[in-house]
């Protein structure tokens, strides 16, 4: 009875220890839900604290770095890139520091258990249970090491798992782990001690870099070499117990020495670095080739110092590769660190009047234009535009000339008269299209004296200006950095036209090739041409092949002027240098004429296809379709009287007692230049005074006073101004008008003065034909 009647009391246990099981679970689960509550609640109110300032490096194009700066903290802090962590270093950090690493949530309980019962037994801190993960906490949020603070330390380290990959978090680990000193991560490490990338470094030297952040203070890279090398080879040893590497491995890491010591941080290309560490990026890769850039800066250093005598003290350089638009190399100065003569000032970057060095560009935009072709002939005579009258660099003026010569020869007048063609605000637009800011921003203060430099560019600018002439016209920002995309190429000038101009400017046979330029010396294939600002500030030369485009600028920063400064015998010795160094054999390739250029015979004396009176021919480049085809027209027949003394137009010419004479046509300033100089030319007869006709164009052009100008004239010394036309060569007399009253009769061509009445001024000028041409001046007496 006693066994059956306790049968329904065991049957009836079960279902109470089944309802304590769904207890214990409920309890267990909302234990676990308020859990998670607290924490995201926490997580939400207390973020992670993980925003870090690394140190700004920057790379060259292998990616070893050449150049980092201090953290506003003064730490060397450097991030290193996930690639960067080779898997042997990823391997021994983790067998070292925390082996469950990939397996735990951030925490381990389990050496946490451990280091709690040990602590406890002891009674002082014999065993650590920081994961790496607690440790990126402890780095991120210091704390002094108590209860209270070590729980701080388990919550961050549970967000640090919730926000960030493994792979991320033993980053940020390597990032932060400190050195000893104001040395913290890894790549600052192993920078520093072994002047190699992380990526780069043995067994040893890993396993010795792992050892300082336990005891940074007393293991001093450089001071306590035994002491890390005898704690390397102890962990060496147990790696080799746990067969965590080859029996090889170790033993090659175990005979390894330790002889590092603390070096400085390479400062190399400090101008670019300078430059690019505004963008405010911790790793910044630069397209510099390192080899490259260090002789450059050493013939830029050379170089400048056998200019010292002269007085001119400073010098900068750039390169781009052609093909991949990249900048290669930079230099900025002399000598960074040469503060007397402002060594830190970046040359490359700086404001500077170009001089003549845009002259190529306006003449490849008129070509394009169909306005001149290499052939085409400009007068080279002087002009005046609306009180704008250029001169040439040596004062002196040449009549007319082949736009190829004119730029070989860099003459001013005719670039003058070639953006006149064109007009500014092309030209203004394209140099905006490739980056000229300044020019840009006062495009409306800008006139013609633009060409000749009289506005700002860089050094950068006009580099990346004739890498556009070397790429076929197509204009490429230049590429600084690695991560710089190749953007679509904007078409600036044709292909036919960038070749024109190659051809012009590969010449060597012109007077801006170095008088001093070794004859011994070998002679570098390219394309180039020089400027030299005014007042002789700046000297620049800038070459091309089809490789590399070189840009030198050789001056003082200080901009004072130095009568030896030129651009052809200052900066281009130093560009054929550069190049000689460069592309040593580069006349193994050269540009080819595009199969869209044509060449077509003209006439020597216009530049024009010939008409039947030419005899003279040459052959000239031209775009088909595009270059005029007008015939050359510098001669025209004239029916004139039997002894040359009279010309007829088609109203007057007599039925009987004349002749046809053919005569050259001229420019009214080319004519006057011509007389000027004493050089004989046949004018047309005057026309016949007793002709009824009225020619209504023609009229002379009134070179002084300048219209809509306003003059001031001293009241103690007044001076009078002074009256010049110029006129067609079929005119020999003018008449002046002051006011509508008649003033004086002259020769076409002679100068006259006259003293002005205060007040507006009206002047008139009529030729014997009776064209006429009016212009109105403002007159004030002052006390001057």
């Amino acid at each position: 009875m006693t066994n059956s009647g306790n049968k329904p009391n065991k049957i009836a246990l079960a279902p109470i220890n089944g309802r304590r099981m769904n207890t214990l679970f409920k309890r267990t689960g909302i234990v676990l839900l308020l859990f998670l509550l607290v924490f995201f609640l926490l997580h939400l109110f207390f973020p992670l604290p993980d925003k870090i300032e690394y140190s700004t490096i920057i790379t060259d194009s292998k990616g070893e770095v050449i150049h980092a700066f201090l953290t506003g903290d003064e730490q060397w802090r450097m991030q290193t890139e996930l690639q960067e962590i080779s898997p042997l270093l990823r391997k021994t950090i983790v067998q070292k520091e925390d082996k469950y690493f990939y397996v735990h949530p951030g925490i381990n309980p389990f050496a946490l258990a451990r280091a709690f019962v040990m602590n406890v037994f002891t009674g002082r801190r014999t065993s650590g249970a920081s994961t790496i993960t607690m440790q990126v906490a402890r780095a991120l949020e210091p704390k002094r090491r108590t209860i209270f603070n070590k729980c701080i330390e388990l919550f961050r380290a549970l967000q640090l798992e919730l926000k960030y990959s493994k792979a991320e978090i033993l980053q940020l680990y390597l990032n932060l782990i400190p050195y000893g000193g104001n040395i913290q991560g890894v790549k600052a490490a192993s920078l520093l001690y072994f002047g190699k990338n992380p990526d780069h470094l043995s067994l040893a030297q890993i396993t010795a870099l792992s050892i300082i952040p336990n005891r940074p203070s007393s293991l001093v890279m450089g001071k306590n070499n035994d002491a890390i090398r005898e704690q390397r080879n102890k962990w060496l040893h147990r790696f080799a117990l746990e067969k965590i590497f080859t029996p090889k491995e170790i033993e090659d890491a175990l005979a390894e020495p330790l002889l590092a010591k603390r070096s400085e941080v390479p400062k190399l290309a400090p101008h670019l670095a300078y430059k690019l560490k505004q963008s405010g990026s911790s790793i910044i890769k630069t397209n510099l080739q390192l080899n490259l850039q260090l002789k450059t800066e050493k013939l830029v250093e050379d170089y400048v110092r056998t200019l010292r005598l002269s007085n001119i003290r400073n010098a900068a350089v750039m390169i781009i590769d052609n093909e991949t638009h990249r900048v290669i190399t930079y230099v900025g100065s002399g000598n960074f660190k040469d503060t007397l003569d402002g060594g830190q000032v970046n040359g490359a970057a700086a404001v500077r009047q170009p001089g003549s060095t845009l002259k190529p560009l306006v003449y490849a935009l008129c070509f394009d234009e169909g306005l001149l072709t290499p052939k085409k002939m400009m007068n080279d005579v002087p002009v005046n535009y609306a009180g704008y009258a250029p001169e040439n660099y040596d004062k002196t003026f040449n009549g007319p000339v082949t736009i190829e010569y004119a730029l070989e020869n860099s003459l001013n007048i005719p670039a003058v008269k070639a953006l006149n063609l064109l007009g500014t605000e092309k030209m203004i637009q394209q140099l905006s299209n490739m980056g000229f800011t300044q020019i840009q921003n006062k495009q409306k203060g800008l006139g013609l004296s633009l060409i000749l430099g009289g506005c700002g560019t860089t050094l950068e600018q006009l580099t990346g200006l004739y890498s556009c002439l070397a790429a076929e016209g197509l204009y490429n920002r230049p590429r600084f950095l690695q991560t710089d995309s190749l953007q679509t190429a904007r078409r600036i000038i044709s292909a036919d036209a960038a070749y024109m101009v190659t051809d012009i400017l590969s010449r060597i046979n012109r007077p801006d090739f170095p008088l001093h330029w070794e004859a011994t010396a070998h002679l570098p294939k390219i394309a180039w041409k020089t400027g030299t600002s005014y007042g002789r500030r700046d000297a620049w030369s800038i070459g091309y092949n089809e490789k590399y485009t070189v840009g030198v600028w050789v001056g003082n920063f200080s901009g004072e002027g130095n009568a030896q400064l030129s651009g052809a015998q200052t900066a281009t010795p130093l560009l054929f240098r550069i190049f000689n160094t460069l592309d040593y054999d580069a006349n193994r390739s050269w540009f080819t004429p595009p199969p869209t250029l044509e060449q077509r015979q003209v006439c020597t004396e216009t530049g024009l296809p010939p008409a039947d009176h030419c005899t003279h021919l040459a052959l000239d480049y031209f775009i088909p379709g595009i270059s005029s085809s007008q015939s050359c027209n510098n001669m025209q027949e004239i029916a004139v009287s039997a002894n040359e003394k009279i010309s007829y137009c088609k109203s007057c010419e007599p039925a009987t007692g004349f002749k046809r004479k053919w005569y050259k046509l001229l420019a009214p300033e080319l004519q006057n230049w011509m007389q000027v100089n004493s050089i004989a030319y046949e004018p047309l007869p005057p026309h016949n005074p007793d002709c009824e006709k009225i020619f209504t164009s023609g009229a002379p052009q009134i070179q002084s006073p300048v219209n809509g100008t306003e003059y001031l004239i001293s009241k103690k010394h007044p001076e009078p101004l002074q009256l010049v036309c110029e006129t067609g060569n079929d005119v020999s007399r003018v008449y002046w008008y002051i006011n509508n009253r008649f003033y004086k009769a002259a020769d076409a061509g002679s100068k006259q003065f006259f003293m002005p009445d205060e007040g507006p001024v009206k002047i008139s000028c009529t030729d014997d034909k009776g064209r006429n041409r009016d212009i109105r001046i403002t007159v004030k007496y002052v006390d001057l």
